[in-house]
């Protein structure tokens, strides 16, 4: 009689034993799954790498090309003859700094690039006028990936932006020059000059911002 105990205590056995088979091929399965979603995401994580970097490069090599077409803009001679952007600037920043200085009193008069002080005269060239760092913060905007509307608006707000620092800074430059002599040239150097590109990165960051924005 003890025979069906036996055949109960074989089918509990094989039972175990399926059930550890079971759980064995459901281990594999999950392994064999955490390693292809590895694999998936280290191929992604290397495309999205590839991507980046592409993008990086891509800005890179825009900013470059816009900077020089601008420099070939303003210093290439025939175009220079039809179109002397860099004087039409410089004589508009001139104008505009001079408004603003009138109510000083030390304004003599403007010609070209110069600017006529009680006792002294400012030539404000390139470099000086504030036009470089304009073209360094819209050939930085160009170069990024950003719809057309954003572009424009960061073009135009910039433009404002850098220009009323700009005369500002002109304006500053002209009140150490007849009040504050000895320090024109340590101030002209060393602030005034970097002040402009400076601001204009500052500006590029605040645009990004801006354009990341959905």
């Amino acid at each position: 009689m003890p025979l069906p105990f036996v055949i109960l205590a074989d089918n509990q056995r094989i039972s175990k034993n399926q059930e550890i088979i079971m759980a064995k091929k459901r281990t594999s399965q999950n392994l064999s799954r955490k390693k292809v979603n590895t694999a998936v995401k280290r191929e992604s994580s290397k495309n999205n790498s590839k991507k980046r970097d592409a993008s990086i490069w891509r800005f890179f090599i825009s900013y470059l090309i816009f900077i020089a077409l601008f420099l070939l803009l303003i210093g290439y001679k025939p175009v220079k003859e039809i179109l002397d952007i860099n004087g039409a600037y410089t004589r508009m920043i001139i104008f505009l700094t001079a408004t603003c200085l009138k109510p000083v009193g030390i304004i003599q008069g403007i010609k070209g690039s110069i600017i006529h002080l009680k006792g002294i005269s400012l030539d404000v060239r390139f470099g000086c006028n504030g036009l470089e760092a304009f073209f360094i913060y819209i050939a930085a905007i160009l170069s990024f990936p950003a719809s057309k509307k954003k572009k424009l608006f960061g073009i135009l707000i910039g433009f404002l932006i850098i220009q009323g620092l700009n005369i500002l800074r002109i304006a500053a430059l002209c009140l150490c020059a007849v009040y504050l002599k000895k320090y024109f040239y340590y101030f002209h150097i060393y602030v005034a000059q970097g002040i402009m590109i400076a601001f204009a990165l500052i500006l590029f960051l605040f645009w990004l911002n801006y354009a990341a924005e959905k």
